[in-house]
């Protein structure tokens, strides 16, 4: 019987199938038996990590270290490892580095994953797969650099699967693979089909350009591994469609022409999901936070006194929550004289290229955005952000803001909050906290669940009860701004396996 068809009978057969293989696998009974965690402190060599939060507390632990050395690799000098590494190329560096492999069997792939390599015709590992295999199969965090046509494709795909065989079955993808372009990811996926196919691992690729329904139905019926582009996984994960929370085992492919696409934000957002679930947000510390109340009559008034405070020539992203919003208030914008274009789904690409390269040029230096329309937009020099539709979620509030404040240069954003937004006041207060943000009294009051003061929230009430104006003029000031640090390594055809721990 498959591995795919005795976890619904057997949940230990599979678990059985890796270990006759030479992987080394321990009963849970088994005193040695180790969880992610305590293999992480192992192999990494890191402190005991700190207690969990208590929406992770009901997770199921994961095995994640499956590499046994062979006999072979172990009795190898250290003078040989050099020697290796100097003859294949191969640069190294990190701590507690395993040795590299010479061949195939070296590696201890088990049967069903040897079936298919033989099948290939390939005849010895390349330089990233010999030593790229025994990091990954020890559940290592990776960055491989390697050209193309060097095999980096099976150097994490033939781990994946082994995890994947030494999971049960669980409420969504174990395997999630991010790609820049439809075109790779297709051949991701093809590979991923031809050697997941002895154990009969199910796949689907999710890119944008074509209809959703057949990656839906794909998703609904449950996949193992989900190969994606990363505006179009977000669409899923906003839809519902998908989720990440059992996603063990993380790559990125071609990490670095997704950075220089503009993914960040969107990578940012999907590896948090990944590794933490529910993050404690963070924003960009070189960014002037401010956020004021006003009521929805307010907005536009409120933007064209900001605009008139704030323009001098610098790019300045608008955002708003609709099409039809974005259309509106440039076409109000334009009216009043200011050089506003709009970018959304519903523009034909060659305007939304052509808006987009008057916006960079600085010819129209006011853009008007929405979400979807923004994603994988990368334009130096952002000088504002503005809120003008408070987002969704406080995952995309960071990721919009972070528009502004790149490369270590110093942004400011602005946020237009209203009553209707009041579930987020709690969760914006503690992002703008740990920012170093000064709080507005009347936000940490909607924080609180205060019932709002007379005329409503974004109003002051004259003596005379008449009339009034906005309160808080964005109350919210920078305070100690800190130096941000750019996350994310840029290299020539970068790999990162990153295992949730």
């Amino acid at each position: 019987m498959s591995r795919y068809d005795s976890r619904s009978a057997d949940p230990a057969s599979y678990r059985d199938r890796r270990g006759d293989s030479g992987f080394g696998y321990k009963k849970e009974n088994d005193s040695s038996y180790k969880s992610s965690s305590s293999a992480k402190r192992e192999y990494d060599g890191g402190a005991p990590s700190p207690p969990r939060k208590s929406d992770l507390d009901g997770l199921t632990p994961f095995e994640k270290n499956f590499y046994v050395e062979s006999p072979s690799v172990a009795a190898m000098s250290e003078g040989e490892v050099e020697e290796y590494r100097r003859r294949r190329e191969i640069t190294v560096e990190g701590k507690d580095v395993p040795k590299p492999v010479k061949s195939f069997r070296d590696v201890g792939f088990p049967d069903y994953v040897m079936q298919e390599v033989v099948k290939a015709g390939f005849t010895e590992p390349t330089p990233i797969q010999a030593q790229g295999w025994p990091m990954a199969l020890k559940g290592r965090d990776l960055i491989g650099i390697a050209e193309t046509g060097s095999g980096k494709t099976l150097a994490y795909l033939l781990p994946a699967i082994v995890h994947v065989n030494a999971q049960p079955f669980l409420d969504g993808p174990i395997v999630l693979v991010l790609a820049p372009t439809r075109e790779l990811a297709v051949q991701i996926q093809q590979e991923a089909t031809k050697f997941g196919a002895s154990s009969k691992i199910k796949n689907t690729c999710i890119y944008g350009g074509v209809p959703k329904g057949p990656q839906v139905r794909d998703l609904q019926k449950g996949v193992e591994i989900v190969i994606a582009t990363p505006g179009r996984l977000i669409d899923m994960l906003d839809s519902h469609h998908t989720n990440l929370r059992r996603v063990t085992y993380l790559v990125l492919d071609e990490a670095d022409r997704m950075l220089d696409m503009g993914f960040e934000p969107q990578i940012r957002k999907i590896v948090d999901q990944v590794v933490i679930g529910s993050p404690d947000l963070k924003a960009n510390h070189a960014i002037h936070q401010h956020v004021e109340i006003v009521s929805e009559n307010q907005k536009y008034n409120k933007l064209v006194k900001l605009l008139e405070d704030i323009m001098d020539g610098s790019r300045i992203l608008i955002f708003m929550d609709t099409k039809k919003g974005c259309d509106q208030i440039t076409r109000q914008l334009r009216m009043d004289g200011w050089p506003a274009l709009s970018i959304h789904g519903d523009k034909s690409q060659a305007e939304r290229d052509w808006v987009l390269s008057e916006f960079k040029a600085g010819k129209s230096p006011i853009m008007t955005a929405t979400d979807v329309a923004a994603r994988g937009l990368d334009v130096k020099d952002v000088k504002y952000v503005i809120n003008y539709d408070f987002p969704g979620s406080l995952e995309d509030y960071v990721h919009r803001i972070g528009r502004t404040g790149r490369a270590g240069a110093k942004g400011t954003a602005y946020t237009f909050f209203t009553v209707a937004n009041a579930r987020f006041a709690k969760d914006l207060i503690n992002i703008l906290e740990e920012a170093g943000q000064k709080v507005s009294p009347e936000l940490v009051a909607m924080g609180r669940g205060a019932p709002p003061p007379p005329g409503g929230w974004g109003k002051e009430v004259s003596e005379d009860g008449i009339g009034g104006k906005a309160i808080g003029d964005f109350a919210c000031e920078l305070h100690e701004p800190k130096k941000h640090i750019k996350s994310f390594a840029v290299a020539l055809h970068v790999l990162i396996l990153r295992f949730a721990a």
